[in-house]
């Protein structure tokens, strides 16, 4: 049992639990919910310990929105004892959990979650709602490991994400790292048969699959193995599941990307930052310790993708002026393996930006003519630390960016058969 302990807060005890419906409990966790009045979980959490609660008690559950259902704690827990409560013990968690009035605000709430509840679970929403909170934490198996186990696989190794009502970012940067297994926590949007389907369109074909359904039910539990391919065709899925990818062999993932594995805007050779001044670039950004990149005029998608390849943790944005810019990141970032970048055509000038996450780099690959404007614009929106860089071709851009943005640091590049470039980059606070 983990406990963080305060005083003058409400109090917590979250017991996770299985898919079984004959479930078992220690000792000490049959005491706290003998002794509990007020209960919380999921309606398939009830069904399962709705048995084992004593009479009268409360049961509040846990769907959103959140803020309602934290309002309900305080209301509850609020409330004056009862004089019908089972008599107080001497010793062991009884005697703690009888004393909650004493060094916290009004009763315990006692709730029931999904195996460990420090795994993606409900201990980190209490803790993030209630920093005051007195929070006592009595695990159980989370789904990924009661999977492992069903196939005696070792899991020590084993990168775990979620996908439960979550973006795909940290599943994304799984793949691009090229994590040899990965566990994914799945609901009824980004079910397996979803997950493979993506793999497969941004080319990582590389893995098996193993499901995991109704884990912890002896009736209900179901575990099968698939290709990806298998399982994008599969439609049917019993909830909650799991799944586990096994690696069958590496994906590449070059260090600077063969500019000829681009497709280009008309075939046109020079709309392209080169591999040689894309690897400066991205050195010029620093991004191994930035969060998210806007590129600006990202044309074929060159920078974003090698950006997105060789710093998977990072988030990017990506905007273009010209429509045929979203056929070409499309192709070209499943192509190359690059998922989860943030596509925005459309005159970077006149766009909504304030639903965007703010960039701590930014890289200005084009700006119709207007750079000063788009340099005060991004600059706007800049975390502090940020950075912009833009590579110039001309003297004359070169001096429109020194007046735009100040004094900068400058690295001058002589690319064979082509025009000398200034990485020029500015940085901000």
């Amino acid at each position: 049992m983990f406990n963080r302990q305060d005083t003058e807060s409400m109090e917590f005890y979250i017991i996770g639990i299985t898919n079984n419906p004959l479930a078992w409990f220690p000792p000490e966790v049959m005491e706290v919910i003998r002794r509990g009045r007020i209960f919380s979980g999921g309606t398939r959490h009830h069904e399962l310990v709705r048995h084992l609660l004593p009479e009268p008690h409360v049961w509040i559950d846990i769907a959103p929105p959140l803020n309602q259902v934290f309002e309900a704690y305080h209301r509850h827990a609020d409330q004056p004892w009862g004089t019908d409560r089972p008599g107080k013990t001497s010793r062991g968690v009884s005697a703690d959990f009888l004393n909650a009035k004493e060094t916290s605000r009004g009763e315990p709430v006692v709730v029931f979650a999904s195996g460990d509840p420090l795994f993606y679970g409900f201990a980190s929403t209490v803790m993030r709602m209630e920093p005051e909170a007195r929070v006592h934490v009595f695990p159980a198996f989370n789904s990924l490991q009661m999977l492992a186990h069903r196939m005696l696989l070792p899991y020590e190794a084993m990168r775990m994400v979620s996908q439960t009502g979550r973006p795909w970012q940290p599943l994304d940067e799984a793949l691009i790292r090229g994590e040899g297994l990965i566990g994914v926590l799945c609901d009824p949007t980004k079910t397996p048969g979803v997950i493979a389907r993506r793999m497969l369109e941004y080319g990582y074909a590389n893995y098996r699959l193993t499901v995991g359904e109704r884990l912890g039910n002896p009736e209900q539990e179901r575990i099968r193995e698939f290709t990806l391919s298998e399982a994008a065709r599969e439609a049917s899925w019993s909830h909650p599941c799991c799944i586990i990818l096994q690696q069958t062999e590496p994906r590449p993932r070059p260090f600077g990307i063969p500019d000829a594995a681009f497709d280009l805007l008309n075939g046109r050779q020079n709309m392209i930052t080169k591999a040689p001044l894309r690897l400066l670039t991205l050195s010029a950004l620093n991004l191994h310790r930035r969060t998210c990149m806007w590129d600006i005029g990202f044309c074929t998608g060159s920078v974003s993708i090698e950006a997105r390849l060789q710093f998977p943790h990072l988030r990017v944005e990506a905007f273009e002026v010209r429509p045929e810019g979203e056929q070409l990141m499309r192709v070209n970032s499943r192509r190359l393996g690059a998922p989860g970048i943030g596509v925005h055509i459309g005159d970077f000038l006149s766009q909504d930006l304030g639903a965007l996450p703010r960039p701590d780099a930014v890289f200005i690959g084009g700006h119709g003519g207007r750079l000063a404007e788009v340099v005060e614009r991004a600059g706007r929106y800049l975390l502090p630390g940020g950075v912009i860089v833009f590579n110039s071709v001309s003297q004359e851009s070169a001096s429109l960016f020194r007046q735009a943005a100040g004094p900068c640091e400058e690295l001058y590049v002589t690319l064979e058969g082509h025009h000398p470039i200034r990485i020029m980059k500015k940085n901000y606070g």
